[in-house]
């Protein structure tokens, strides 16, 4: 039988800063790129210019900041406490395929009902995590699905409020200080003392979403030229570029 694309694709979020490309050094890159993500020797960073239409997320008070996790998109539905459909993006899963199926992906869901994150009935959207994705930067021992509807009530950074919305905040705020509110939950549940960053934030405005304009962002640590440096460098890197290239590629995930 085959299989349908019932749930949609997670939409495409773009960063409230322009972001232009840049040369780096090739042979550093040889050496290293494979490790920071750069396919090829260029890296596409953050200039301090804000991306037209997302002035929101700078100056707008319902505008606040959820970490964003580092795994993999599940949509999930359920209907009357039955799980009838599952898509990775918008390849559909089926819960039944066992062998040579991806049941890590089925082990995190049910994982999240066992936790009380699944709805009776309704679609939900979340993101997978565990040993398999993303090197497991949150040192889980099985997979979880974590749904963002949760995320927003739970891994808000209440320190957003706090500080000037600037480019100089925002990176200083990213090297040093974007601590993953997921780990640190979890680290003090077990007892641990020790640190994650976080990958990066999406910006939320919810009262833009009930008014049907754009209401998600995203920036992460990768996006800022410091994320490179110590080991590759960025040439001609300057924060202040007038910003011709705006903003209008990659960006198609949704956390």
């Amino acid at each position: 039988m085959e299989k349908k694309n019932i749930l949609s694709d997670f939409p495409k979020l773009y960063c409230p800063f322009i972001r232009e490309t840049f040369k780096v050094n090739r042979e550093q890159w040889k050496k290293h790129g494979s490790k920071l993500m750069l396919r090829e020797p260029k890296a596409y960073l953050v200039v301090d210019k804000i991306n037209p239409g997302y002035e929101w997320v700078f100056d707008d008070p319902d505008t606040f900041a959820v970490e964003k996790l580092d795994g993999s998109n599940v949509k999930i539905l359920t209907e009357d406490g039955r799980l009838t459909h599952v898509q990775n993006r918008l390849n559909v899963i089926d819960p039944l395929q066992v062998i040579k199926g991806k049941t890590f992906i089925i082990e995190g869901i049910f994982q999240a009902i066992g936790k009380g994150y699944v709805l009776k009935d309704g679609e939900q959207a979340g993101e997978l995590l565990g040993p398999k994705l993303q090197g497991n930067p949150y040192k889980l021992q099985v997979h979880e699905w974590y749904p963002f509807e949760k995320a927003i009530k739970d891994l808000r950074y209440r320190s957003f409020d706090e500080h000037e919305r600037t480019f100089d905040n925002w990176s200083t705020w990213f090297k040093d200080w974007l601590f993953s509110r997921l780990y640190t939950k979890r680290a003090s549940k077990l007892g641990l003392k020790d640190k994650v960053m976080a990958e990066g934030v999406i910006f939320y405005n919810l009262k833009r979403k009930e008014e049907g304009k754009s209401w998600r962002a995203k920036l992460r640590r990768d996006m800022f030229d410091w994320f490179y440096t110590d080991k590759i460098e960025i040439i001609n890197y300057d924060k202040n570029s007038k910003g011709k290239e705006a903003e209008r590629q990659e960006g198609n995930e949704e956390h």
